[in-house]
């Protein structure tokens, strides 16, 4: 059965052969997109496609037996359902009235292995995200409040410095200041006593 064949196979269930046409051109070209992509695409019932990648590799050529190297690629594969192999093999038999795959479960279309590693993935690569910035944060506020902390300990020691300072110079003006004053109350006793002592030898010649 060719393309055109499995058209005309389902065109009066489709109301059709321009419906089925269109049909099964939409069916196969989400297949091939899908598996393109990466994507493993799984009927229930049916099979699945997949795209796998192979290895470079050495071959020979079957005309001459010559030993050709073969480059990296990639190609699509099918893998048949278990209820395909099953009615294939005759260990179950084709429903009359009925359809041989029955309707899929929601999700089963478009690779749901493949979509549910994905999201997985991408979850916990958030989450290990949302980790580290809270980890990096933490350690940003720890820094700053060390800086807080060791900057007010520099104030207070630099304020307690400069009030000393300021005390010792108070006491040390306050010394020179009663050192003058005392300077100053001696200096009148002295020419005193001076005038003294010149009146009494004075006094002691005339006689």
């Amino acid at each position: 059965m060719n393309k055109a064949q499995l058209v005309e196979a389902i065109a009066d269930k489709l109301g059709g052969r321009q419906q089925a046409a269109l049909a099964v051109d939409i069916v196969l070209d989400a297949i091939i997109r899908a598996t393109v992509a990466g994507e493993r695409v799984s009927v229930t019932g049916f099979g699945s496609f997949e795209k796998v990648e192979r290895p470079a590799r050495y071959a020979r050529n079957p005309q001459t037996g010559e030993r050709v190297r073969v480059k990296k690629t990639a190609v699509p594969r099918f893998r048949a359902g278990q209820g395909f192999k099953d009615l294939v093999a005759g260990s179950k038999k084709l429903p009359k009235n009925d359809v041989a795959v029955k309707k899929a479960p929601k999700g089963s279309l478009s690779g749901g292995t493949t979509t549910k590693k994905a999201t997985a993935k991408k979850t916990t690569a958030k989450k290990s995200t949302t980790t580290r910035s809270a980890t990096a944060k933490k350690a940003a506020a720890g820094k700053k409040a060390g800086a807080a902390k060791s900057t007010t300990a520099k104030k207070t020691t630099t304020a307690r410095d400069t009030g000393a300072a300021k005390k010792t110079g108070a006491k040390k003006t306050a010394k020179k200041a009663q050192a003058k004053k005392t300077g100053a109350g001696n200096a009148p006793a002295r020419k005193a006593t001076g005038r003294r002592t010149t009146a009494k030898r004075t006094a002691t010649r005339s006689k």
